[in-house]
């Protein structure tokens, strides 16, 4: 009998026993981690036996560890103009790290950038650590919809003294101090590592009863190579790229990962771990100190270890956790991601170019994707080829344009890009090099369009 029946006073009245009415599951957090310059083996989860990483590796454990995973670029600069904006960066002309002072190029706020998105939607947004999208206020992060902006806005900064770095083919006249809170300068005398984690521990403690995405953009691993808890004395950041050492590398990268264990805890203190997606991943390839084996060369080019990178997910509960991943992935995936968890739909107008990685997770199913880069040459930007540079990923072939030379890789069974098979599929180079000259077509089409547009707003 689903009816209660009672008397009051002299009548009868019988009550009906309602279903209960489903909950909507709390809009998720979003905590994202991205280092600079992190190699692809750097971690003890990808393989690394000189690193003690167990804050990252625990990600690995009770997440999910992309084996394909790529940035959208082999630099900084192109890389987070992918993430922020969730489309490939050549469309905003930006495909080369943004120089330290004066450089005319600025990603320009936008009402369909991620955290312009996540913002209007309700969420609480943060970054604190790197930018490198535009050097003064009114390309900063607080005009692309972050709340809260703690960090610097170029590419490299002393870890003591937070002042501009660059490499001997750019000199600055004078030092140049790079850390601001918001719009306004600020300073501050720790570590650059060991700041960057207070400051994201002070976010989430301060928005916790509310729906966050907070970016924490480590400087690490990045030259200067200056370890933490140096002497004064040892400080100076001058030749600490040419003069570092694998050991100062390492306890550069294992202080971050102090950091990432200290926020993961206060993710557990507060008890919103349940209800948070981690992401864990870098920004291009290692640089010389770095480890990217089993890949092939490093950041600033478009071998494998230039643009392919560890990528972490956890979001505990939605996701199974301690699994492994072959689906291929960008950076410009974590934007669609990241919204789709969030419910946020763009505007009809915005044309996303990633996909919902945690959306294939949940359904245990993988895609076939192809995916493009190019760097081309930019002076001053060590390690860059003297001519641009090509890669398209088909599935599990990888076609390179190196300096003319038309290359291609079967990544099944080449992973250090060691036996070039072209002259036994010649059909398939072409047609890869025909996506290619396609592709380069539609992304300096529109970059040119952009451009024009802003030519005549001035």
């Amino acid at each position: 009998m689903n009816m209660r029946s009672w008397f009051v006073g002299c009548g009868l009245v019988s009550l009906a026993v309602t279903a209960p009415v489903a909950q909507t599951p709390p809009r998720p957090n979003v905590v994202m981690f991205i280092m600079d310059d992190l190699g692809y083996g750097d971690v003890g989860s990808y393989g690394a036996p000189d690193a003690k990483t167990p804050n990252i590796d625990r990600l690995a454990r009770e997440g999910v560890k992309f084996t394909d995973f790529y940035a959208n670029h082999a630099n900084c600069s192109p890389t987070r103009t992918g993430f922020i904006t969730g489309r490939y960066q050549q469309r905003y002309g930006i495909e080369s790290p943004l120089r330290p002072t004066a450089d005319p190029r600025q990603l320009p706020p936008s009402e369909t950038s991620l955290p312009r998105l996540l913002k209007n939607a309700g969420y609480a947004t943060g970054l604190i650590g790197k930018w490198h999208l535009g050097g003064d206020a009114a390309s900063g992060p607080n005009r692309h919809g972050f709340d809260e902006f703690w960090g610097f806005r170029g590419g490299a900064v002393d870890y003591y003294t937070h002042n501009v770095v660059t490499t001997d083919a750019v000199k600055l006249p004078a030092p140049v101090h790079d850390l601001y809170h918001n719009e306004e300068p600020t300073s501050s005398t720790a570590y650059l590592t060991d700041e960057i984690t207070r400051r994201a521990e002070a976010f989430i403690q301060q928005r916790a009863g509310e729906p966050f995405f907070l970016e924490v953009a480590y400087n690490a691993t990045h030259w200067p190579y200056q370890r933490p808890d140096l002497e004064e004395g040892r400080r100076a950041w001058a030749h600490y790229r040419e003069t570092g050492t694998r050991e100062d590398y390492v306890a550069i990268l294992e202080r971050a990962d102090r950091g990432i264990g200290r926020i993961l805890d206060a993710l557990d203190r507060l008890k919103l771990a349940q209800n948070t997606l981690v992401i864990f991943t870098s920004d291009n390839g290692g640089e010389w100190l770095s480890r990217n084996a089993p890949l092939f060369h490093r950041k600033s080019t478009l071998w494998e270890g230039g643009i392919r990178v560890p990528l972490l997910l956890r979001w505990s509960g939605r996701i199974k956790g301690g699994t492994i991943s072959a689906q291929v992935g960008i950076t410009m995936d974590l934007t669609a991601s990241i919204l789709s968890a969030a419910g946020v739909k763009p505007p009809d107008d915005y044309r996303p170019e990633g996909i919902d990685l945690v959306g294939l997770l949940q359904k245990n199913t993988t895609v076939e994707r192809t995916l493009f880069w190019r760097v081309p040459p930019a002076a001053g930007a060590t390690g860059t080829p003297p001519a641009t540079q090509r890669a398209v990923r088909r599935g599990h072939w990888k076609y390179v344009d190196d300096r003319g030379q038309y290359l291609l890789f079967d990544l099944r069974t080449d992973l250090g890009e060691r036996h070039d098979v072209a002259a036994r599929h010649a059909d398939l180079v072409r047609a890869l090099r025909a996506l290619v000259a396609e592709w380069e077509a539609d992304v300096d089409g529109e970059a040119k369009q952009r451009a024009s547009v802003t030519q005549q707003l001035r």
